[in-house]
């Protein structure tokens, strides 16, 4: 149950999406509002729909029937990656929706018009320091905005558009406030991490080490997705900064095929052997490394040659973590033309097949830990009751019996293994 005066964030798709929620968030508590991030059980004073359309409308859509058929008349104000797809769409079914500018999270102007618009005044205008945290425990950074890629297939380009690196500063900053309010994980993120600060003379490896040797505390960070192109850069600076214990040993490289044709067709400037040579190396130095990329299946011209290739990638290099797509083709992308060949019992065949051979990599790869010892940080509540979700130093989700505070360390012993997850048992 929430105040009248609550404002509700209900932000879809990466952690960098959640990051300019939380952001949002802020200014409207600044302002006076309750702030909640899940739709309320009460009627809120508005909502704000951070949408994600990196994977089509639907998902966006059906969020948004969801708050209409939940509260009729509530202000709607929509931001995050809207595309003018899922613009013309709300405009035909919520002519009443209210859109932001993408950058809304550090516009102060653009929350003024909303709430002109939504007919809402201000309680105060606080200058001070306000921290809100989506998911308590975790402190979400975000340290650029946009990419310098341009690949064939990609929505999310046509809104956050190209690279700006947050300064050092400001980061540090921020990350100093969420330490200081209790985070025990921090999510560095952006559209692509890898690129950060090329806009500002700098990198992500000079900036990882000054956020070590600045911001003390028993805190760790998870790296957010990186292009193999920009960590070749700096790979060994890079290897050498995740040495230290505060970093997770874990790293996200998108490859999205294991076909350097397909991905010259997605304009993705970067080969298979490119994302083998990192993912070997990261594991030559940290053999329990986990890795995490992405595929997508089906893409346009795609051979079952090309789709081997694939499968082929995923053998060779035995990630934890896949992220498994079938092409979705965006409006406005160069992409949305390419005609595909492949019927849709194919393309589903395909994403099927991939899954099948990443999930058996998967759980091999767990099951190695059973009998194991580690300590854990727990981070949220577990799928079943009276559970918890806690992560290991790899940052592999490690699921544990009983109610644990996010933030609470732990030891634990491995007694199984599934796909997605390690079976633990707290010691003490």
């Amino acid at each position: 149950m929430y105040s009248p005066n609550t404002v509700a964030i209900l932000s879809e798709g990466c952690a960098a999406n959640f990051g300019d929620g939380e952001e949002i968030g802020e200014r409207f508590a600044a302002k006076g509002f309750s702030v909640c991030f899940e739709m309320p059980s009460e009627t809120p004073a508005a909502i704000v729909l951070n949408a994600c359309t990196v994977k089509g409308i639907a998902s966006a859509v059906k969020l948004a029937k969801d708050i209409r058929k939940t509260f009729e008349h509530v202000p709607v104000w929509v931001t995050g990656c809207a595309t003018e797809d899922l613009k013309k769409e709300f405009s035909r079914l919520f002519p009443d929706f209210c859109f932001s500018p993408y950058d809304a999270h550090k516009n102060p102007k653009a929350l003024d018009v909303f709430l002109s618009l939504a007919g809402l005044s201000p309680e105060q205008n606080s200058s001070s320091t306000i921290t809100l945290e989506s998911q308590p425990g975790i402190g979400i950074v975000n340290i650029e905005e946009g990419c310098l890629d341009s690949c064939t297939y990609c929505s999310t380009h046509l809104v956050k558009k190209h690279l700006v690196s947050n300064t050092q500063e400001s980061i540090i900053h921020r990350i100093q406030q969420k330490v200081d309010a209790g985070a025990k994980e921090i999510f560095l993120t952006g559209q692509d991490t890898s690129c950060y600060g090329f806009d500002i003379h700098t990198d992500l490896p000079t900036l990882l080490q000054k956020i070590i040797s600045k911001i003390k505390g028993d805190y760790k960070i998870r790296l957010g997705m990186g292009n193999p192109r920009h960590i070749l850069r700096y790979l060994d600076a890079l290897l050498e900064t995740y040495q230290d214990p505060h970093l997770y040993k874990f790293i996200h490289i998108p490859v999205q095929s294991g076909s350097d044709r397909i991905l010259k067709a997605m304009n993705r400037r970067h080969t298979q052997s490119d994302y083998i040579k990192i993912a070997s190396t990261f594991k030559q130095h940290f053999p329990n490394l986990t890795l995490g990329t992405d595929i997508i299946v089906a893409f346009p011209g795609e051979t079952e040659e090309d789709f081997e290739e694939s499968l082929n990638l995923i053998r060779t290099t035995r990630p934890s973590i896949c992220n498994i797509t079938r092409f979705v083709p965006r409006e406005g992308t160069p992409a949305y033309s390419y005609a595909s060949n492949l019927s849709k019992e194919e393309r589903y065949a395909r994403s099927a097949k991939i899954a099948e051979i990443f999930q058996k990599i998967a759980l091999e790869n767990n099951r190695e830990f059973i009998g194991k010892e580690e300590g854990v940080i727990a981070e949220k509540k577990g799928f079943r009751k009276g559970t918890t979700i806690a992560r290991d130093d790899y940052y592999r989700p490690v699921a544990l019996d009983g109610e644990y505070a996010p933030g609470t360390l732990l030891k634990v012993r491995i007694k199984a293994a599934e796909v997605f997850a390690l079976i633990g048992e707290c010691i003490y």
